[in-house]
């Protein structure tokens, strides 16, 4: 007789939460940022969380938070309520056969599943992916106010703080020839020995590119992120084969075949890695493996997750065998709150791994209540 505990029920919660400063990027300005927050009650009465986030509702992909906690509710939680929580990997089976897409939703319930996991066995999630090769986890900074001043003072302000020393540019939303200047002006004012990156977030096409990445390259950026569209990986290559800075797929790679099939046309130098985009934590380790294997760098990518689901990438990118280019999983340090009891800890330039059981994470229940978009049908009481 099977005695395991089974998964009782699934909630799916859209949290709003109001940004540090407008974030720009190619496609939009962000001014808040909308979590899927996951709660998974085991029968043993463990619970789980996890987290799914978009970047500017549909403007950055064509997943939505809306459509998350719909595909969550509608689909995911029927499938899973009922069956046994400590096969996960039979659990994601079974929502792979009978819904198709809808990577985001996957992620959020299995890192859900993952958590409850690991408090019912008491060790870290890392450890149920294999163990932690690092404790701690590189992060860069996105400068992305718009203003080149304000950027320079902002990017000399933390690494006097220890808290970033690599810095990424977010460009693509103005002329070449404007864009070039903010990052040659960023340059000037950071010194030559501060590490830069740029983010294109596909906004050029491949005439532009050309001229763009030679521009970039001459300023000494170390790495030009998905200069083209992410359908168009010839372009990808060609840049790639052209150019001596390292050209990196991040809208063009999501999962383990997307990552086979650059590396066999040798399309990109290093792959962003994001767990909403893998469709989880397993599938970005096995998307990670195919890159290992192609002699691929890889970067621990964020779609600007809250804590949740920033802890949940780390515990993947710390048992990553390789991780050549650092991480980007900054998300919760743009947040101006947070609905955890305790936010993520950075110092010395790293963000540092939970080493409790489970994510590491735990839900201030009274801050949910009041960031929660539908508060108004909940009868918590917020603290002040």
């Amino acid at each position: 007789m099977n005695t395991s505990p089974t998964i009782h029920s699934i909630e799916a919660i859209l949290v709003d939460l109001p940004t540090i400063r407008a974030h720009k990027l190619a496609m939009t300005t962000m001014m808040r940022q909308t979590l899927v927050i996951v709660r998974l009650v085991c029968s043993d009465g463990l619970v789980g969380i996890g987290e799914a986030t978009t970047i500017g509702g549909l403007a950055y992909g064509d997943q939505s938070p809306e459509s998350i906690k719909s595909a969550i509710d509608t689909y995911l939680a029927p499938l899973l309520v009922g069956t046994d929580a400590t096969r996960i990997n039979v659990a994601m089976q079974r929502v792979a056969v009978s819904v198709q897409g809808n990577s985001f939703a996957k992620s959020a319930v299995e890192i859900a599943l993952l958590d409850a996991q690991g408090q019912r066995l008491g060790l870290p999630v890392h450890a149920l992916l294999g163990g932690a090769m690092r404790s701690a986890l590189p992060v860069l900074w996105t400068l992305a106010s718009g203003d080149a001043t304000r950027d320079v003072d902002e990017a000399l302000a933390l690494i006097e703080a220890r808290r970033h020393k690599v810095f990424k540019l977010k460009i693509g939303s103005h002329p070449l020839a404007e864009d070039i200047a903010h990052v040659q002006a960023i340059r000037r004012g950071l010194g030559d020995d501060v590490m830069l990156t740029v983010d294109v977030n596909q906004a050029w096409d491949e005439t532009t590119a050309v001229q763009g990445v030679a521009a970039l390259e001459a300023i000494g950026v170390s790495l030009i992120e998905q200069p083209v569209a992410r359908r168009n990986r010839r372009a990808l290559k060609r840049l790639a084969t052209r150019f001596d800075v390292a050209i990196m797929a991040d809208e063009a790679v999501h999962d383990a075949i997307d990552a086979f099939d650059l590396a066999t046309d040798a399309a990109a130098d290093v792959y962003a890695l994001k767990i909403s985009q893998a469709g989880g934590l397993w599938p970005t380790l096995r998307a990670a493996a195919v890159a290992d294997a192609a002699g691929v760098g890889i970067y621990g990518g964020t779609l600007l997750e809250g804590s949740i689901g920033s802890i949940a990438a780390a515990h993947v990118f710390a048992a990553s065998p390789t991780l050549a280019w650092g991480t980007e999983l900054f998300g919760p340090l743009l947040l101006k709150d947070d609905i955890v009891v305790e936010r993520p800890v950075y110092r010395d330039f790293e963000l540092q791994l939970p080493q409790v059981p489970g994510l590491g994470v735990q839900i201030d229940l009274d801050k949910l209540a009041h960031y929660r978009r539908d508060r108004a049908s909940q009868s918590v009481a917020v603290i002040a």
